[in-house]
């Protein structure tokens, strides 16, 4: 089951996605949802970030082919850092570059939406906690994150969270074909058995550090392939039995007034 996050008739609703169209209802996904009878083409409501997370947990050096093309040893457990709220946008919503950096970088990622409050969960008890997957990209300032030795900087700016289209509920993640491409371009290939921590094993430990609520995110970390963007791209992070999540690259806007 799909369930999308749209803005139609300047509200903010729910719905369940059925190829073309979108059936509405009432609630949300963490206390329930129930159509209320009323659909519409898809191409009418405008997509929304899938949830507002608190907070986006996200993973580095999670395939092998990724940590041998950035030079960096294998982990021996999650390497996690987190990215704000605030960095989250939704589909057709656009990437914007930062005047402070010199390479914007793709990273398509398949990622864990999490469905109720949990702390101190095993990798056994992980899929009850999770209410499904969607696509995710950590944009990232690459010549910042080499500059700053540490990575809040590089992967924190406004809009470096593209997320969406839809919240998939009824998936297996543990082998699903993920693509990126820019300006549609085939740029990174694999499936997400190639992880190293698999999304059960992952909720697990993050639950281990820190408490996860109704809506947050675990990034699941980008395979080999990375690359620079530029202002006029266009970037898709596509997975299996997902969807696929389309963003253009615009340049830096500053704030009016």
């Amino acid at each position: 089951m799909k369930i999308a996050r749209v803005l139609w008739k300047e509200r903010e609703v729910y719905g369940f996605v059925d190829g073309e169209r979108l059936t509405l209802a009432e609630g949300d996904p963490f206390s329930g949802l129930n159509p209320i009878g009323e659909e519409l083409p898809l191409e009418e409501a405008k997509l929304l970030p899938p949830v507002s997370p608190s907070k986006i947990v996200a993973l580095g050096l999670n395939y092998r082919d990724h940590a041998e093309e950035v030079g960096l040893k294998l982990p021996s457990e999650p390497l996690i850092f987190l990215k704000p709220s605030t960095a989250v946008i939704g589909p057709g919503e656009a990437i914007l570059y930062p005047p402070s950096s010199e390479r914007v970088d793709y990273e398509g990622e398949l990622a864990v939406v999490i469905s109720q409050r949990a702390k101190d969960v095993s990798p056994e008890e992980a899929p009850r906690y999770i209410l499904g997957y969607t696509c995710f990209n950590d944009v990232t300032a690459r010549d910042l994150q080499y500059k700053d030795k540490q990575w809040t900087r590089a992967k924190g700016f406004d809009t470096f969270a593209p997320l969406g289209p839809w919240i998939e509920t009824e998936l297996d993640p543990r082998d699903l074909l993920l693509e990126t491409y820019l300006n549609g371009e085939l740029r990174q290939s694999t499936r997400t058995s190639r992880l190293i921590f698999d999304p059960y094993q992952l909720v697990s430990f993050t639950s281990q550090v820190m408490t996860l609520l109704p809506g947050d995110v675990i990034a699941t970390g980008t395979p080999s392939g990375i690359g620079p963007m530029k202002v006029g791209d266009q970037v898709e992070v596509r997975i299996e039995g997902i969807g696929g999540l389309v963003n253009p690259v615009e340049a830096y806007r500053p704030r009016e007034g």
